[in-house]
């Protein structure tokens, strides 16, 4: 299982206002510290941690930070207008278009999709797969 996903961002502000543009709507709560942001989902009384966390954190080398080739983290949304929403959110927020949200020809045929890049240029992908929602062959 994975635990926690950190990308890297040179802006911690500009970041804050991306991030904050579409994981609350999933769920995600968030902090801020000197170390960056941390996205968590809330875990009831008594419970386990649900995984995996998301840091958005400053380079611990001081480097610029940089996105990683073929690199990309997807969150999933409760259904397709919810991609589409958020997708939309977090373009306003200072992010950039890789992809409109749709079916993409090489998943399944429920796989409904959008891709992303923060201020930093990491890739993000918004994605649902309900059952609920119309499929590719509808």
């Amino acid at each position: 299982m994975i635990a926690y996903v950190t990308v890297g961002a040179d802006d911690i502000e500009q970041a804050k206002r991306f991030y904050s543009a579409f994981l609350p709507a999933l769920g995600y709560g968030m902090t801020q510290g000197s170390e960056g942001l941390s996205y968590a989902l809330p875990v009831p009384p008594g419970q386990s941690p649900i995984h995996p966390d998301f840091y958005v954190k400053p380079t611990f080398d001081g480097r610029p930070a940089s996105a990683g080739n073929g690199t990309m983290v997807a969150f999933e949304a409760a259904d397709q207008a919810q991609v589409r929403d958020l997708h939309t959110a977090a373009l306003a927020a200072g992010g950039s278009d890789e992809g409109q949200p749709g079916f993409r020809a090489d998943y399944g045929p429920r796989f409904y999709v959008g891709y992303l890049r923060d201020p930093q240029g990491n890739k993000i992908a918004l994605f649902s797969s309900n059952p609920s929602d119309p499929s590719r062959d509808d």
